[in-house]
């Protein structure tokens, strides 16, 4: 993207939206946008990824297309780079104000919402269409699925059917790591999480290496500091987004998502969930149906739904999957 032109919005424009965020009788700290007014915003940002792309990058079950792209995620990525290039700004006339001289640091992303919802395909997409701005070509996309505890100390706390609650993360390891990235550390390196074996890989790693930005996506990666603690890592994000959809949404794709695994990956013998392979389809919709109300759901209202409200930026669902609208937290 060497040349944008464009409006992020016009007067007129931004009126329709603040009329639309008081009328349902309540202040808000969020600027609620419809679809069709979002895609507006950036008329003349070009679309950089093909077709094959973006079917690689989308997930299970998901119905992302060139359309959904171009109206939500492309002005997205040209909101996410101004705030980027804002950022830099202030850290030059901070400098300069002080008399310091220190380089600027990662512009670091969280990106949070439901197992099944999306998130992991929004990080992934957002890392492909900001490394394409000429000032943000370094991007850096790491998951929270790292910094779980491995199966055998879950075990051991006797906390393994939690998998995924905050309790089940190493908090400390994580925030460790994102403050070193933050810090401009010159090589910071985070556990590898293998899906095939629902585990923590000895001794295999991601290695981080000061990008321009960082996109940390996870469940949980919005909670304030857990009790006892001064600091989280939502503390050290400079943006973070929120993808949201109805409960009952969600809990469809589960279990679509859980189908499609179990006639795919979990024909693996090596697979953790190699053991649901023979179910048959009722079977199968029965146990995602299990899972889902024990054990995802739960989290999802108890710790994941309530840090909705802390994010700079929320992405709607319908039940399609794809983008209604978009909530931005005034400035």
């Amino acid at each position: 993207m060497a040349v944008i032109e464009g409006r992020i919005r016009t007067p007129d424009r931004l009126n329709r939206m603040t009329d639309r965020a008081g009328t349902n009788g309540h202040l808000s700290p969020f600027l609620e946008i419809n679809r069709h007014d979002w895609a507006a915003l950036a008329p003349h940002t070009r679309l950089p990824l093909t077709q094959t792309e973006i079917v690689q990058l989308r997930g299970l079950g998901e119905v992302l297309d060139m359309q959904e792209v171009s109206e939500v995620f492309v002005p997205l990525s040209r909101l996410l780079n101004l705030y980027v290039s804002g950022a830099r700004n202030l850290h030059h006339q901070t400098t300069e104000f002080l008399g310091a001289s220190t380089s600027s640091t990662p512009f670091v992303i969280g990106v949070a919402g439901s197992v099944a919802v999306g998130k992991s395909t929004v990080a992934r997409l957002l890392r492909e269409l900001l490394a394409r701005w000429d000032d943000t070509p370094r991007v850096e996309l790491v998951t929270t699925d790292g910094f779980l505890y491995p199966n055998a100390e879950l075990e051991r706390r006797g906390i393994m059917d939690r998998k995924g609650f905050p309790e089940s993360y190493d908090r400390r390891a994580l925030l460790r790591f994102v403050t070193q990235v933050k810090s401009g550390v010159a090589e910071v390196r985070s556990p590898f999480y293998s899906h095939l074996h629902y585990d923590i890989v000895p001794d295999a790693e991601i290695v981080v290496r000061q990008p321009d930005v960082l996109i940390v996506e996870g469940l949980n990666v919005l909670q304030p500091a857990a009790p006892g603690h001064r600091l989280a890592v939502s503390d050290l994000f400079d943006f973070t987004i929120y993808v949201d959809a109805r409960t009952s949404d969600i809990a469809t794709w589960y279990e679509e998502r859980f189908l499609s695994l179990q006639r795919g990956a979990f024909a693996n013998p090596r697979s953790f969930f190699h053991r649901f392979a023979s179910l048959s389809e009722d079977e199968a919709r029965a146990r995602a149906r299990g899972i889902w109300t024990s054990i995802n759901e739960p989290n999802l209202e108890k710790n994941i739904l309530p840090t909705k409200a802390r994010a700079s930026l929320v992405l709607r669902k319908n039940a399609d999957h794809a983008v209604d609208s978009v909530l931005l937290r005034k400035i």
